[in-house]
C-alpha cells in the first residue's frame, strides 16, 4: 500500500482513535497496549469489523511499557520496524494519548511526578528518537489548563520543537464534531519541519504553525459556543419507561437518545452488560432525569448530551428512563461508535467501561485524521512519488 500514511499507534485500548485514523485512509500497522484486556478487545472487534491485522502486530504486557522503548533492545527493534516501514510508504506518524489519572482533576493529580505522568514524557521522548513523519499526542485538559501541569505540558513542546518538529495545539470538546458528549481533550500534533518542506509545503520560520495554516475547524459540525446557547432541558422527575418527543429548538443529533436509538443499543451485542446494585435500585429511582450535578450517580437526559464519559473514581451514569446504569452498548453509542464495534462477551464489566471512558471518541478521531491528511495535502507537487495525489483520494 504505497503512499498509504502509515500509524504506529500507542496506548491503543480497545482501538477507537485507531479506528477513526483507519476509516479514514490510513494504514495501522504497528500497536501498542499494554494492559492486555484490551488488546484482547482491540483484536476482537477488529476481527468483527473485518479489518486486517497490523503489518508489525502487537507488543502488550511488559513489552508494551512504552517507558522501556527509548533504550535497549526494545528501541532498536521500534526503529528498524520504522525503517522497514519507509520502505514501502511515503509517511510513518505516531499517535497516542498516554494514560491521564495524574493530570485529571478528578483522578490523582501527580502531574509529571506520578507514574502515568512519566509515561507522557517516555511518549514525546520516543517520538524525538524515532522520528515519525508526524505525530498526534492526545490527553486530559487538566495538562493544558492547570498551571502547574501546564508548565510540565511547556516543557514536552520544547523538547519536540528541538528534535526539528513544528507544532499546533487545540483544547477540542468532542461534541464539536458529533459526539453526544460535553468532552474536552487537549490534542497536539507536529510534523518534522524537513518533511513539511520536502513536500511542498510553504510554512513561515518558527516553531509553530501558523494560525490557519491548520484547519482545525474544518470538520466541526457543530461550534461549541453555539451548542451550548440552545435551551436544552435541564431536569425532570425520573418515570422509569416514560416516552415522550425531542423538544423543538435542539440539535437531536447531540442527544443520548438519538444515539441509543442510532445505535439499536437495546438489541446489541453488550446490550445486557451494565453493573447491577448490590442494594437494590432504590437509589437509582431518587435522582431526576438530567440531574448530572453530583460526582456519583449522575442520571442522563434522554434529550441532552451527556456529561463526559468517565465511569471510574465512583462516577456512575444512569439511564434516563430505566431504573439502571447503563450499559456498554449505551456507553459505545455515547462514544459515537459505530453500531457494529462490538467488546467481547468474557470481558470484565470495569475492563469494558475502563476502556470505553479512557477512548477518543471515534467521530472526534475520524475528524481529526481528515484534517492532518488534508493539511498534508494542500500542496500539488507531486515531490515524493505521487503521494499528494495518493492522499487527495482519501480526503475528498
Amino acid at each position: 500500500m504505497r503512499n498509504c500514511p502509515s500509524i504506529f499507534s500507542f496506548f491503543a485500548g480497545s482501538g477507537f482513535l485507531d479506528l477513526g485514523f483507519e476509516n479514514s485512509g490510513f494504514n495501522i500497522v504497528y500497536v501498542n497496549e499494554i494492559f492486555t484486556p484490551f488488546l484482547e478487545a482491540y483484536r476482537y472487534s477488529r476481527q468483527l469489523l473485518n479489518l486486517r491485522s497490523p503489518e508489525y502486530g502487537y507488543s502488550f504486557g511488559e513489552e508494551g511499557d512504552v517507558t522501556k522503548f527509548t533504550e535497549g533492545l526494545q528501541a532498536i527493534r521500534l526503529r528498524e520496524l520504522v525503517k522497514d516501514c519507509r520502505q514501502s510508504t511515503n509517511i510513518v506518524g505516531f499517535i497516542g494519548g498516554p494514560p491521564c489519572p495524574d493530570f485529571s482533576i478528578g483522578g490523582k493529580n501527580r502531574g509529571h511526578l506520578g507514574d502515568n505522568g512519566k509515561i507522557s514524557a517516555s511518549y514525546v521522548e520516543l517520538i524525538c528518537q524515532q522520528q515519525p513523519e508526524f505525530f498526534l499526542f492526545e490527553n486530559v485538559k487538566g495538562l493544558w489548563k492547570t498551571k502547574k501541569h501546564r508548565l510540565f505540558f511547556e516543557s514536552l513542546k520544547r523538547k519536540l520543537t528541538e528534535s526539528g518538529y513544528i507544532i499546533t495545539e487545540r483544547l477540542i470538546n468532542t461534541i464539536e464534531y458529533g459526539v453526544p458528549q460535553d468532552r474536552e481533550r487537549i490534542i497536539l500534533i507536529g510534523f518534522q519541519r524537513q518533511f513539511i518542506q520536502d513536500i511542498g509545503l510553504e510554512i513561515e520560520q518558527g516553531d509553530i504553525i501558523p494560525k490557519g495554516a491548520f484547519s482545525w475547524k474544518k470538520h466541526i459540525l457543530y461550534p461549541k459556543e453555539q451548542v451550548f446557547s440552545y435551551n436544552w432541558i435541564n431536569c425532570e422527575s425520573f418515570k422509569e419507561d416514560s416516552i415522550f418527543p425531542c423538544p423543538d429548538g435542539i440539535p437531536q443529533e447531540l442527544t443520548v437518545e438519538y444515539w441509543f436509538r442510532k445505535n439499536d443499543v437495546l438489541n446489541h451485542s453488550n446490550a445486557e452488560h451494565y453493573f447491577q446494585p448490590r442494594a437494590g435500585i432504590k437509589k437509582f429511582t431518587t435522582v431526576d432525569e438530567g440531574d448530572d450535578s453530583k460526582k456519583s450517580f449522575k442520571r442522563l437526559h434522554r434529550w441532552r448530551y451527556s456529561p463526559t464519559a468517565c465511569y471510574g473514581n465512583n462516577e456512575v451514569h444512569l439511564h434516563p428512563y430505566k431504573a439502571r446504569r447503563i450499559s456498554a452498548a449505551e456507553a459505545l453509542a455515547i462514544q459515537s461508535l459505530p453500531a457494529n464495534f462490538v467488546l467481547p462477551e468474557h470481558m470484565s464489566l470495569t475492563n469494558m467501561f475502563k476502556t470505553i471512558g479512557n477512548g477518543v471518541p471515534y467521530l472526534a478521531s475520524k475528524a481529526l485524521a481528515l484534517t492532518i491528511l488534508e493539511f498534508l495535502a494542500t500542496d500539488s507537487r507531486e515531490n515524493l512519488s505521487g503521494f499528494h495525489d495518493s492522499i487527495k483520494l482519501y480526503v475528498k
